[in-house]
């Protein structure tokens, strides 16, 4: 047993990928619960593709080089938030429909400039990642993000859970929402962008959003949610990468799917509002 689950650990390429992957879920899900607790659950997706323009630039120009796809997702995450925020002010409609729109314009355009310049195996790889080919810039991309998701989070966390819970109050205690909003959503972009490279733009939202959703069947706090989310992601990464290495499948869709298969434990067997919690009670009151 100890042989089956440590042989991986032999191969370096093993050993960026598991180190990348735990990054990556001790921050993207804890804010995936704030997106989660704000009714925000589909905004992660929509920045994920809202990226691709600017991934395809960064490809366009520099090929397959980390820093520059990196720099381009970023800056086009960046100004779908912005130009969403702006957008909505100007028009005077809802952020959700102005990041709707904006997010179809960009995956198609983002889809259209990878076709055009690149090959059917460069396109996949910019979709879907590349786990076990995370090299030392990607790896150092993944910790930075994470370090820097945990400091945000340091000081951003009693104005966060303030304006999920009562805006209100915040906004009565000059919390300045507006500006832990759009840092927040920044901190989003930024851990879509730090997790591409290892599993792709339509892939990344998965380990950010499957464990903060698995997380509210744990517990009923704001900080055990988190700890939750973190718990599954990290289960999540090691099992993904064990089944793909040992039963030769695509290492990015294996971590997703075993945030998927933990989110299914969760919403069965979870102590708050699980299946079977539900049935048990019913049953008693009957």
């Amino acid at each position: 047993m100890f042989e089956w689950l440590l042989s991986p650990l032999e191969f370096g390429f093993m050993r960026r990928a598991l180190v990348g992957g735990l990054a990556l879920a001790v921050s993207a899900p804890a804010l995936g619960v704030f997106l989660v607790l704000r009714r925000m659950s589909l905004t992660a997706d929509v920045l994920a593709h809202g990226m691709l323009p600017g991934v395809a630039l960064g490809f366009i120009l520099a090929g397959l080089a980390v820093p520059a796809l990196a720099a381009g997702g970023l800056i086009a995450g960046l100004l779908v938030v912005l130009g969403a925020g702006a957008l909505s002010r100007m028009a005077g409609g809802r952020e959700d429909s102005a990041l709707a729109g904006l997010y179809l314009v960009a995956l198609a355009a983002g889809v259209a400039l990878l076709s055009w310049r690149g090959s059917p195996v460069e396109l996949t790889q910019v979709l879907f990642g590349a786990v076990l080919g995370v090299d030392d810039a990607a790896l150092l991309l993944m910790l930075g993000v994470a370090s820097v998701t945990l400091v945000f989070l340091a000081f951003a966390w009693r104005p966060l859970v303030l304006e999920c819970f009562d805006p209100s109050f915040a906004q009565a205690v000059g919390a300045r929402g507006s500006a832990w909003h759009l840092g927040f959503l920044a901190a989003v972009v930024l851990n879509l962008v730090g997790a591409f490279s290892a599993l792709g733009t339509l892939m990344a939202v998965g380990l950010m959003m499957l464990p903060a959703i698995a997380a509210r069947h744990w517990s009923r706090q704001v900080g055990g949610m988190v700890y939750a989310a973190v718990l599954l992601a990290v289960g999540a990464v090691c099992g993904g990468l064990l089944a793909s290495f040992h039963a030769d499948v695509p290492a990015g869709p294996a971590i997703v799917l075993m945030a998927g298969a933990l989110w299914a434990v969760s919403l069965l067997g979870g102590p708050v509002d699980g299946l079977w919690q539900r049935l048990r009670r019913r049953h008693r009151d009957g």
